[in-house]
């Protein structure tokens, strides 16, 4: 079961953050839920037969945090998806923060990758299976 529910992020201007946010969540096979004038999603929600999916808000905000210590990470189902997500971002006007590749300081099969959105929001996508 997943731990999340759901969490939100926030956003400077859609302008950049839609493509950005389509094209790295399409990446990762993730389907769009909402787009509306302030707010994006994608994931699947939660309902009283299904609890255990996870949706991901994006916010437009004058204040969105860029705190180098938070960051977002998705899960990815192969390594494939995980240099799909980094170069859909990098296309997309996200900037590079730690190409794909194994972080096995935290495990031996960890696949990583890091980008920052164009809002300055550090986000990743990891696969943790063997290859």
């Amino acid at each position: 079961m997943s731990v999340l529910d759901h969490v939100s992020i926030a956003v400077l201007d859609f302008a950049t953050a839609r493509p950005f946010y389509d094209a790295v969540m399409t990446a990762l096979e993730v389907k769009k839920v909402y787009d509306l004038d302030d707010a994006l999603g994608y994931g699947t929600r939660c309902n009283a037969d299904e609890d255990f999916h996870t949706c991901i808000a994006v916010y437009l905000s004058p204040d969105a945090n860029t705190n180098d210590k938070r960051h977002w990470c998705f899960k990815a189902k192969s390594r494939q998806q995980v240099r799909e997500f980094f170069d859909a971002g990098l296309m997309h006007g996200g900037l590079d923060d730690g190409a794909p590749g194994l972080r096995a300081h935290y495990h031996a099969h960890y696949y990583g990758a890091f980008l920052i959105d164009p809002s300055g929001n550090r986000v990743e996508a990891v696969c943790h299976r063997a290859e």
